[in-house]
């Protein structure tokens, strides 16, 4: 019994005890956890807030053309044809940034396009904002598209014209319908910045690799990583569903 007292002891001290401190305690390396998951949050949220922004003018120009195509083309005019190159463009952007990995686009953003910036948190930020408004935008113009028409005519109908029956009618019933899916594309969003660090982020993912870097400890960096992600995703897929549930409750 002793014996087994004794493995049990020391298997605790020489694999959980022991790489736990070099990789938390020593040096206060848990500070770059701390650190590497708060500029994880922060490219998160903003990228977010970039995301929803694009993706709303995008869906704007799609679904606006889609539903006067009929009568612009009767009409013609420079109008339907500056709509037509702008509806064109961003069939365009959601194909190569829908159809292109991420890790890519953010390599290419820092090494081409913002090799000037001298920021990896801002170059990051901006990368995976404008990859999220491809998805965002086709999330919103779904949520318009599935607003019947008829809401449409009646803010017509009322005198508004068509920007404000969308920004007044359609958009806020739109923005509801398609809150939960919103909500998955951040936890999507959440997870996919775990790339940041391949330009230099001190995002989560890399803050683990620096501490196994100095640690020479690799379980416990990595368990750590994993477990704090899951934590925040397993949060927010609760606060989804909560949301989800409250909608259909107000639906009736």
């Amino acid at each position: 019994m002793e014996k087994i007292w004794q493995t049990l002891l020391d298997f605790y001290e020489n694999s959980i005890k022991q790489p736990f401190v070099s990789s938390f305690i020593t040096d206060d390396r848990w500070k770059m956890l701390l650190e590497g998951f708060g500029n994880t949050l922060l490219i998160t949220l903003l990228a977010a807030i970039i995301g929803i922004f694009i993706g709303i003018v995008v869906a704007m120009i799609r679904t606006t053309y889609d539903n006067n195509l009929e009568s612009w083309s009767r009409r013609g005019g420079f109008g339907f044809f500056v709509m037509r190159v702008l509806n064109r463009l961003c069939k365009i952007y959601l194909s190569v940034f829908r159809g292109t990995p991420v890790m890519v686009q953010l390599l290419i953003a820092y090494l081409i396009i913002l090799s000037n910036v001298d920021n990896t948190l801002v170059v990051a930020t901006v990368a995976f904002g404008v990859n999220s408004g491809a998805y965002v935008a086709e999330i919103m113009r779904s949520g318009i598209m599935s607003i019947d028409r008829g809401q449409i005519e009646a803010g017509r109908s009322l005198g508004f014209n068509y920007a404000q029956t969308m920004l007044r009618i359609v958009l806020p019933q739109a923005f509801k319908n398609t809150l939960p899916p919103l909500l998955n594309e951040f936890i999507a969003l959440l997870k996919e910045t775990s790339v940041a660090g391949y330009i230099g982020v001190r995002d989560l993912n890399k803050a683990g690799e620096l501490i196994r870097g100095v640690s020479f400890e690799i379980f416990m960096p990595l368990i750590a990583v994993a477990a704090i992600y899951l934590c925040v995703v397993l949060l927010l897929t609760n606060l989804v569903g909560k949301l989800e549930r409250r909608l259909r409750r107000s639906d009736h």
